[in-house]
């Protein structure tokens, strides 16, 4: 049974796709799919943003007249029109309420509001970026019993700190402990972070920190080559300057193809890029025992999920010395060339923008069009397909 294909690298295609600078099949062939498989992408995602399926114009007459196509043009017109004007209307509605002096504590509020002036729940859903299942859940239970035990707890912290000023969170944890409250260090910090309960005595850290200790040891010693594929992945983070902001790719490459097997983009550069990056990976490759997936020692590498995802994929980790970028320098080398082709070419706008550029350039020019002198002027995806001929025969 074939694997299933990452979410993050499904909406890649479809936003190629709907870009328009290409046909269908342009589009399946560049990125390694069947058309019909991207057409069926197309409809599941047009499901889900609530749009109506096209109608097949097969069965209509060859001969049909043009004012029954005017019609229906005209009717999804008014539809797109009515669509356009209720998220303008949600969107203003939703700065007004955001700018309000007393700040609100989340955005459900303004989903009934919205409704009584017959905005459908669904749309104010998907323009806001929740679901309707979460709002439901919010609208059957306003206020939870996680809430209810979070104000009491501030209420006792707060008089805590207001005995003893010079209390940081540690101590007021400790002090609610010894009052009968049951609760730990990491939820007391983040109440206290909220409320803005410091201690007097604290102060900034300074901005130069050492970073933190390795996580695994160095099993690669710069040798980046490999016999076989999925026995050394090599994975980093770039980061990319837009209109709106920067812009974060984590990475996989495979040591024996150079291929691109796995990689994530997002608008922050935390643990749950690599961990994605990670995941896609392996669910298009697989997973091995044997597989080396080496990295520098940068937090998101470092952190408690990535290391539970190496874990659970059966994955062994490798990480470079502290400020030697020779360590990871085939991943250097491959940024070197995407900044070149991509990121420094222009100025990009958009977040949006920049992604499909860097998601296009991966997987139709890097792994498919660009021939590397070490596979023998032949391609990532070409050296693969021979060397696993080889191996079946």
């Amino acid at each position: 049974m074939p694997k299933p294909f990452p979410a993050e690298f499904r909406r890649d295609v479809i936003a190629v796709a709907r870009q328009g600078d290409q046909s269908m099949a342009q589009v399946a062939r560049s990125f390694g799919i069947s058309e019909s498989c991207l057409n069926r992408w197309l409809r599941i995602a047009d499901r889900e943003n609530g749009l109506p399926a096209q109608a097949a114009s097969s069965s209509a007459p060859a001969h049909g007249s043009r004012s029954g196509d005017l019609e229906a043009e005209n009717r999804e017109l008014r539809r797109r029109t009515k669509q356009l004007e209720q998220e303008n209307e949600i969107l203003r509605r939703a700065t007004a309420y955001f700018a309000r002096d007393v700040p609100p504590k989340m955005m459900y509020p303004l989903v009934l509001d919205l409704a009584d002036d017959k905005i459908p729940v669904a749309v104010t859903c998907r323009v806001l970026g929740f679901s309707k299942q979460a709002f439901y859940q919010w609208k059957a239970k306003p206020v939870s019993d996680r809430d209810y035990d979070d104000a009491y707890l501030i209420n006792a912290a707060i008089d805590v700190h207001h005995d003893d000023p010079e209390f940081g969170y540690r101590f007021i944890a400790d002090e609610l402990a010894a009052q009968g409250w049951a609760a730990s260090r990491n939820r007391v910090s983040r109440l206290c972070t909220l409320q803005q309960l410091w201690s007097t005595h604290a102060r900034r850290r300074g901005r130069q920190r050492r970073p933190g200790p390795p996580v695994h040891d160095d099993l690669v010693r710069r040798e980046f080559t490999a016999a076989r594929p999925n026995q050394l992945w090599l994975t980093d983070i770039t980061e990319h300057p837009t209109g709106e902001g920067k812009i974060y790719l984590c990475a996989i490459k495979d040591a024996c193809s150079k291929r691109i097997v796995g990689y994530s983009i997002d608008a922050r550069m935390t643990s749950a890029l690599a961990v994605t990056a990670l995941r896609n990976a392996v669910a298009l490759r697989g997973t091995s025992a044997a597989t080396i997936v080496h990295s520098d020692r940068g937090s998101q590498f470092r952190s408690h999920a990535y290391q539970r995802e190496l874990r659970a994929a059966r994955l062994r980790g490798s990480m470079g010395r502290v400020g030697t970028c020779a360590d990871n320098a085939a991943m250097e080398s491959f940024f070197s060339l995407l900044q070149k082709n991509v990121l420094n070419r222009r100025r990009w706008a958009t977040r949006a923008e920049l992604r499909l550029a860097i998601v296009s350039w991966i997987e139709t020019t890097y792994n498919r069009r660009r021939r590397q002198q070490g596979l023998g002027r032949l391609t990532p995806i070409e050296f693969e397909t021979l060397l696993n001929t080889a191996h079946a025969a």
